[in-house]
């Protein structure tokens, strides 16, 4: 079974109505120094990607969120990771914020690529010469790690927090019902639920994985899977302690940002040894 149908089976609605939480964004206020981004996916359909710019020279980080976040929700996030020396653009997906649509996996993971691609030519366009790392917290770990196996020579590195290993496994955590999968092989079923791991083994670039030790949603042992999986000669795995999936950014404070940041700084510098 090729990724692309294993992917559409994942779009059963009792899947994606749990999945998915999309919401509008209403504001339209002007945060300075962000730019927007369209990217168009499908006929009448563009998604939205909010740019929180600093230098151009210095690294972009390209992320994808969490299923009940939007791209809005990060107006006060964004300018910290500027503090950082961090660009920083959040993608929505189909139906989130800005961008009209209905979600589900296998279009969340295949417009990943053109957001990817619309992204790389903003950069040329602009001539921001930094490099471009990718960052997926929670579902955007799928989008991440997709784009991550796909274009390793084009992603300067990975940052994958509060990510899943084992996508029928965290189905049925969640309590998600997974008898559509029920009439399919073993060997099909195995691939379901281990692509991610399978995507993060193709990538060898520096990557860094961010979880939280009390995460009840995604376990931590999702984040030490992928770790464990991944071929990178520069790769760190941070658990932050007293932190559940909802309350990592709070607990972490400043040190989120200063992993995050201290991480990319470090490999670019071993980079250019």
């Amino acid at each position: 079974m090729s990724k692309e149908n294993q992917a559409s089976l994942l779009d059963h609605p009792e899947i994606t109505t749990l999945l998915f939480h999309p919401r509008k964004d209403p504001s339209d206020s002007f945060v300075p120094n962000t730019s927007e981004l369209y990217t168009p996916v499908d006929e009448d359909i563009a998604l939205n990607t909010r740019i929180y710019l600093t230098g151009g020279d210095r690294p972009h980080l390209l992320f994808f969120h969490g299923n009940g976040e939007i791209a809005g929700d990060y107006d006060d996030i964004g300018p910290i990771y500027n503090q950082f020396g961090l660009n920083f653009m959040v993608s929505d997906y189909r139906g989130y914020g800005k961008s009209k649509g209905k979600p589900d996996v296998s279009t969340m993971l295949r417009d990943s690529h053109a957001v990817f691609s619309h992204v790389r030519q903003w950069m040329r366009q602009e001539g921001r010469s930094g490099p471009l790392w990718i960052m997926g917290r929670s579902l955007g770990s799928a989008a991440a790690l997709e784009l991550a196996s796909h274009y390793p020579a084009d992603c300067q590195g990975l940052v994958i927090e509060s990510g899943f290993a084992y996508t029928l496994d965290l189905l049925e955590h969640i309590g998600i019902n997974t008898r559509p999968f029920q009439g399919i092989t073993q060997v099909d079923r195995d691939q379901i639920n281990r692509i991610n791991t399978h995507k993060i083994a193709k990538y060898s670039g520096p990557t860094l994985i961010i979880h939280a030790r009390l995460d009840d949603i995604i376990p931590v042992s999702h984040g030490k899977a992928l770790y464990q999986h991944s071929p990178a000669e520069i790769k760190n795995i941070r658990i932050i302690e007293g932190a559940d999936h909802n309350t990592i950014f709070l607990i972490a404070g400043q040190t989120y940002f200063s992993l995050i940041a201290g991480f990319i700084d470090q490999a670019s510098a071993t980079a250019r040894t």
